[in-house]
């Protein structure tokens, strides 16, 4: 393909094929597609808030954003929508969706046109995926499962725009339908069957409140129109909450709203079938009363992004979750040099967990079913994408057994699959995480990043209605996220608010008492992967341990309740703190009695104000409040001391 004069390379949108993938020729120069772009903010906009700010703003005294507002400060301006829209009509597609608030003009075209467009050459790649072995209590391996033969579009090398419009688009998404969503879903203590309510009180889960029907739960699933739809029987469902098919009777069955994006739809019959009924069934048998919206979508890089900015933003009419599950995922790194997520890709995907804090928007994501090795085999060790997300709280898997009343004993979950975990290759070690003793990574170079899972739960199995029969039990990390979905949903209407963002309370110093640890010592080794072991603290199979229902509820009632009083303290900064990476942590802080005060913070406007402050000897006053006396507020730099 010859690259226009007035054409610029995109950034961070390479591609190469999947590994040991075919090229079997060109793409129909006639197919209809949709292609995303994500565009820029408006010039003005703000940072979005940071981790930090969440971290030092209670839930009681945070302030979300409305969708009005949200699109004033932080959206995309009509004319960069107008100008890309120009630029996609003259080259003959037609502008299927523009929105402001997503920051997406979507358009739709033939291939040809679209090759001409973005200056690629798409094509058609065949690859064999072996399928993931699925295993039911008392069940050899299935035998007999033939390869899946995947067929995706895509292209080999980038993508290129106009040089004037270029600086207003982030991204384009769409051309690659590779796919990169799976579930995550397949000396011990004595195993008992438990449904989703007996974990839930063996958990301390609170009692629904009445007012449930306000909360909304949202779940994100992915299929494929060729190898496999998903979807859900509402009459499955039924039987599930209210016949001995499944947990009933007795329960309510939840209100379903479906949501379909990308094309996709509800559309049953498929072999991930199982992934959406236990979704809904283990969410909604938790937060008994509460809303649950399903989000079709398609599992490639186009489909994530648009269910995505769908659920943070969604159409009218539509609810906005108040907290979203996911329990499909991709490995970080599919091989060495191969990257199925691409920079830009993760790049809007985590920006939308960042907007979704902003709404009050709490995320859990699975951490998968294959150990450290996340199906790759190359020796490595491996998490997945997106629960390494730090806007993510990942879930990890555990074992409950020896159950007597409200008596147990939890492992680590590595018998009929083994709990995803480790550290990121992508995302740096978070602030909230660096007093909690995260190991480097056990791959060469041994990278400092971020930790993965940060809870774990129940990953052992339950028995789901599928097709108008008992079937089961089903296991995996994927029926953890949707059970903490229903605790933090159950949590929101206590409340009576959302709570958000809550990663940065988890790893606070006053939460450590809403975990039970566990320490078995086994590990999450699989395959040719090494792994990681459980101990004391956190670590990479069961996190900082599984939640406390009334313990969580009860911190975030007391976070909540709190008021903030300003304190102020007057001096010289003496001396800046660093951690054992190196990394900036604080200053010291000597009062005009003599005094030393250690003030804690990672922002860099903190540390250029007290490196300033220490340099020059400018006296400084360091506000405080109550519920965080050791992180600054507001930092004034007053002047040199007048002496006497």
């Amino acid at each position: 393909m010859t690259i226009p004069k007035n054409y610029q390379r995109l950034a961070n949108a390479t591609r190469t094929p999947v590994p040991k993938a075919k090229k079997i020729g060109a793409a129909d120069p006639n197919e209809v597609i949709n292609v995303t772009f994500t565009v820029r903010r408006r010039p003005d906009a703000p940072e979005l808030p940071s981790q930090e700010h969440w971290a030092n703003t209670p839930p009681g005294e945070r302030k979300y954003i409305t969708p009005e507002e949200f699109t004033a400060r932080y959206g995309a301006t009509p004319a960069d929508l107008d100008l890309i829209a120009q630029f996609a009509e003259g080259q003959g597609l037609k502008i299927v969706e523009k929105s402001e608030s997503r920051r997406t003009v979507i358009v739709s075209g033939k291939v040809s046109n679209m090759n001409k467009a973005f200056a690629v050459e798409l094509a058609r790649y065949e690859v064999e995926r072996r399928p993931k072995e699925e295993r039911k209590r008392g069940e050899g391996r299935e035998k007999g499962r033939r390869p899946e033969r995947e067929v995706y579009r895509g292209y080999e090398g980038d993508v290129h725009l106009p040089a004037d419009i270029l600086p207003a688009v982030e991204g384009v998404f769409g051309l690659d339908t590779r796919r990169m969503a799976h579930r995550a879903i397949v000396p011990f203590p004595t195993i008992t069957p438990l449904t989703p309510p007996q974990v839930a009180q063996l958990y301390d889960f609170p009692t629904p409140p009445h007012h449930m029907g306000k909360e909304t739960i949202g779940l994100l699933e992915f299929s494929d129109p060729v190898i496999g739809t998903c979807g859900y029987l509402p009459s499955d469902i039924n039987a599930y909450f209210t016949t001995a098919l499944g947990i009933g009777p007795g329960f309510v069955t939840p209100t379903l709203t479906d949501i379909g994006v990308n094309g996709a739809s509800n559309t049953p019959g498929g072999f991930d079938d199982a992934e959406v009924a236990l979704d809904i069934e283990v969410s909604g048998a938790v937060a008994q009363g509460a809303h649950i919206a399903v989000y079709f979508t398609t599992w490639d890089e186009n489909g994530w992004i648009l269910a995505l900015k769908r659920a943070v933003h969604p159409n009218p009419g539509e609810p906005r979750p108040s907290v979203l599950s996911i329990s499909w995922a991709w490995t970080e790194f599919f091989a060495a040099g191969n990257i199925t997520w691409n920079p830009a890709t993760m790049a809007a995907v985590s920006t939308a967990f960042q907007e979704a804090a902003m709404f009050g928007m709490t995320v859990l994501a699975a951490s998968g079913d294959d150990g450290s090795n996340c199906q790759i085999g190359d020796g490595n060790a491996h998490v997945y994408y997106p629960e390494s997300d730090p806007w993510v709280t990942s879930c990890g898997g555990t074992t409950i057994g020896n159950v007597a009343g409200s008596s147990f004993t939890e492992i680590t979950w590595n018998d009929n699959g083994i709990t995803g975990g480790g550290i990121s290759d992508f995302f740096d070690l978070p602030h909230w995480q660096r007093h909690h003793h995260i190991p480097l990574s056990i791959n060469p170079g041994n990278r400092k990043g971020r930790g993965v899972p940060d809870i774990g739960g129940y990953a052992n199995g339950y028995q789901i209605v599928l097709g108008g029969v008992s079937s089961g039990p089903w296991w995996g990390t994927s029926e953890t996220a949707p059970l903490y979905a229903g605790l933090i949903a159950i949590i929101n209407a206590h409340l009576g608010e959302r709570v958000g963002y809550i990663n940065p309370i988890l790893y606070s110093h006053d939460a450590s008492h809403v975990f039970r640890d566990i320490a078995d010592g086994r590990t999450n080794a699989s395959g040719p992967a090494p792994g990681y072991t459980c101990g004391l603290g956190w670590d990479a199979c069961t996190g900082l341990g599984s939640l406390k229902g009334k313990a969580l509820l009860k911190l975030l009632r007391r976070e909540e309740e709190r008021e903030e009083h300003e304190h102020g303290l007057t001096g010289k900064v003496s001396a800046l703190v660093f951690d054992h990476f190196g990394d900036f942590e604080g200053f010291l802080l000597e009062d005009l009695r003599g005094g030393e005060h250690r003030f804690e913070s990672r922002e860099p406007e903190v540390r250029h104000l007290a490196d300033r402050a220490l340099a020059d000897r400018i006296v400084t006053t360091v506000l405080t409040s109550d519920h965080n006396p050791h992180h600054p507020v507001s930092i004034i730099l007053r002047g040199h001391p007048v002496h006497p």
